[in-house]
């Protein structure tokens, strides 16, 4: 059974249907009953000292990996063999890809910018990033929704994708149950410091790869590839995050502008160093530009795709 032919088929359900309201208010989403057995956990393990929420966080991460990775594993098992099996793989595959919702997402913060609209803008972005939107100008939400574009671009679709090929339904599953970890309780706050530590340290291992392999579709495909490549391989290492900054960097140096930079995360300064210092900031219309770079990294990662399944 061909598992890229499997990711390639769940990539044309989300791009075709994304996961639609009519289902969702019937079943939900797996990351909401991923999300719920993550609060659950959390609310009984994460008390106590500092090594006890250690230990709660460690525990909780290999129990939410099995549970979303053992039922995918089950379901593999028993798929047929052939192109029916990666059919319905494909559909298993098809709710963990976020490839049209991360479209729609910014595209709602592109529109309202380009028209003016700085209110709602502010409001659309503050769906998608955790800073104060009423501290953002128009050249801050054009930064904070192409950042929010390039890096998760890498968790929600390269990252379960390239899982995806190497292990199937429960590479896939397990992937997300680790980056849904990492978003709910992998912060560096007085409540989940210590509790998420091993979600966070996990996602970052997770995602060491798929974000270079991110960064790289996004300077190749853009106008300038060598520049691209160029402003990440010397600006990603800078960045906060161990893995954020490959595409961020990829995507600033291919829309040639500025990312990254201080920010203000309600009331605290992050003083974060520029991706591609000297560039301008990004205007309304270099969102729109880095829509269409990502429309086309998506071409160029289903045609990879499409020939690791001819494979």
């Amino acid at each position: 059974m061909s598992f890229a032919a499997m990711m390639l088929g769940g990539m044309v359900l989300d791009l075709a249907l994304g996961w639609p309201g009519w289902l969702h208010a019937r079943i939900g989403h797996p990351v909401t009953w991923l999300g719920a057995a993550i609060s659950s956990l959390e609310h009984r393990l994460n008390t106590g000292t500092r090594p006890r929420r250690l230990g709660g966080g460690a525990l909780t991460v290999v129990v939410v990996v099995v549970l979303a990775g053992l039922p995918a594993l089950a379901i593999q098992r028993v798929l047929p063999g052939g192109w029916p099996g990666v059919a319905l793989g494909a559909l298993c595959a098809w709710p963990l890809i976020a490839l049209r919702s991360m479209h729609a997402h910014v595209a709602d913060v592109a529109r309202p910018l380009q028209a003016g609209d700085l209110a709602g803008a502010r409001r659309a972005v503050s769906m998608i990033v955790g800073r104060d939107p009423a501290r953002l100008d128009a050249p801050a939400v054009a930064r904070a929704a192409t950042e929010s574009l390039a890096e998760n671009t890498s968790d929600g679709i390269v990252a379960p994708l390239v899982w995806g090929v190497l292990l199937g339904l429960p590479g896939i599953a397990a992937y997300k149950a680790i980056n849904t970890m990492d978003s709910m309780i992998g912060h560096r706050t007085a409540r989940y410091e210590a509790f998420g530590k091993a979600a966070a340290r996990l996602d970052d291992a997770v995602n060491w790869l798929p974000a270079r392999l991110t960064g790289l579709l996004f300077a190749l495909v853009s106008r300038r590839p060598g520049r691209a490549a160029g402003v990440m391989w010397r600006d990603a290492p800078k960045h906060r995050s161990p893995n954020a900054g490959w595409p961020e960097g990829a995507m600033a140096g291919g829309l040639a502008i500025r990312l990254s930079g201080p920010r203000v995360y309600g009331a605290a300064v992050a003083r974060e160093p520029w991706l591609n210092p000297g560039a301008p900031d990004p205007t309304p219309q270099d969102l729109a530009r880095a829509l269409a770079l990502y429309r086309r990294a998506m071409l160029l990662c289903g045609l990879a795709l499409a020939g690791l399944a001819l494979l």
